[in-house]
């Protein structure tokens, strides 16, 4: 059966003359999605700014109770589980990544008041205020993994009202979401899920006070220098690898490049190793390589599944930016890389390309499926060809280096040594505190 996925505004659920359908990785109708005109978010911003203020401790106790709804009850007639498969048929990534969605959602909505009080500097106390720069958040959300939107319920525990606009891919967790917070209590007009098209997100991000944006390079390039505008990117996330490595540290790479099935911003995009760099791409070959192929809805699936077209593109992508490197994994699938995972659906098994040298382009190219380049690094070139990375793990016991990757402005996270399942922490910030973009401290003192 076809679901319908409404517009959410004041607390209710409407129609909408303008709809499209999206449908599953196989090709089949999932769902009509409802399209909120682009007038209609200038419209809910207007209205969302009326919504009466919600105490500090009341927001933390709904926010609480809604991670335990998301995780746990039935909503708008959908259980856990039914989101779940619908999650993983509409967006392509493992079933298994919208099931642990569901727990860490809950586990993380009950810890927010500690997450962003920890957001607030040492300073703001008795000379200082730190307060919201705005009243409402726009949001234009990403399909790659649901977990993605436990950044504006840090927004929602900061007092901001919060309006979304989804991902094409998926609509369901956002609208899970917001079903979970008005069911716990939210005030109707505090949260709104307005699905639509590219102008229709421009207009909600000009109406908003703020806004959070995720997108590729077009958009960063697009809305790079507004300062109203917090834009979350492409991760090209990084690991160097100095001194060799053993089975444990081969391990380690698999998880970092394909855990969750290499959809994730954080996951590595590029390995760079002191060592025989060909070695060690031929290695990770071997290894993922073995990663199995299942259709996306089943508990053992690990790889991303699309519709065979698209996934010819990605593939395609790979070879451009590779510029005749060769892919390693590619002796390990003599049926080919693209492998059938449903009826019209295949698995993006993982690429391996070994390149010449550390400033090669492809290093600065991110798929969503497991595809690393692995390329040459010397102790002489320092943090410069590790720049420009999410997340950058430096497996060195060179401290040196630790800290020129700490200075560095576009290295967002630093892990040094195998920390396992970082990305997970919800103290550990994604892009640097969300606070840091959604608040200000302001001078104070009283007589």
């Amino acid at each position: 059966m076809v679901m319908s996925i409404p517009v959410l505004r004041g607390g209710q659920e409407r129609a909408s003359r303008d709809s499209r359908m999206l449908h599953d990785v196989n090709g089949d109708p999932l769902a009509e999605v409802h399209e909120a005109p682009a007038l209609l978010a200038e419209l809910t911003v207007k209205a969302m700014r009326q919504a009466p203020p919600m105490p500090l401790q009341e927001r933390l106790a709904v926010l609480a109770e809604a991670g335990r709804l998301f995780a746990e009850a039935p909503l708008g007639g959908q259980t856990p589980q039914e989101y779940c498969r619908v999650q993983a048929l509409a967006s392509g990534v493992p079933v298994a990544v919208a099931r642990q969605t569901l727990a860490r959602t809950r586990d993380d909505s009950a810890l927010l008041g500690e997450v962003v009080g920890r957001q607030s500097p040492a300073g703001a106390g008795r000379t200082a205020r730190w307060v919201r720069r705005g009243c409402v958040l726009g949001v234009v959300a990403p399909s790659n993994h649901p977990a993605t939107h436990g950044a504006w319920l840090q927004a929602v525990a900061m007092g901001y009202r919060v309006a979304v606009r989804p991902g094409a891919r998926d609509p369901f967790t956002p609208l899970r979401l917001v079903r979970a917070l008005l069911e716990a209590g939210l005030d109707p007009h505090a949260a709104a899920l307005l699905p639509g098209s590219h102008s229709a997100a421009d207009r909600l991000v000009r109406a908003a006070d703020l806004a959070l944006v995720y997108g590729g390079e077009d958009t960063v390039a697009r809305l790079r220098g507004d300062g109203r505008v917090l834009v979350r990117g492409p991760g090209r996330s990084k690991i160097l690898l100095d001194g060799p490595y053993d089975e444990e540290t081969l391990d380690h790479l698999v998880a970092e490049i394909a855990s969750d099935g290499g959809v994730r911003c954080t996951n590595t995009t590029a390995v760079l190793t002191s060592g025989d760099h060909q070695a060690l791409a031929e290695a990770l070959a071997e290894r993922l390589a073995r990663l199995p192929v299942h259709p996306v809805t089943d508990d053992r699936a690990v790889l991303p599944v699309r519709p065979r077209k698209e996934a010819e593109g990605l593939r395609a992508a790979v070879g451009r930016a590779a510029q005749g490197a060769p892919d390693l994994t590619a002796r390990h699938y003599p049926e080919g890389p693209l492998t059938p995972a449903g009826p019209d659906s295949v698995a993006l098994r993982p690429a391996v390309v070994p390149v010449d040298r550390s400033d090669h382009p492809a290093l600065r190219t991110e798929l969503p499926f497991p595809c690393v380049w692995v390329a040459p690094w010397h102790p002489s070139e320092g943090v410069g060809p590790l720049t420009d990375s999410l997340a950058l793990t430096l497996l060195t016991d060179r401290a040196s280096l630790v800290d020129e990757a700490l200075e560095s402005p576009t290295v967002r996270t630093v892990l040094h040594g195998r920390v396992e399942g970082w990305w997970k922490d919800p103290y550990l910030p994604h892009d640097g505190y969300l606070g840091q973009f959604l608040k200000e401290a302001r001078g104070f003192a009283a007589a």
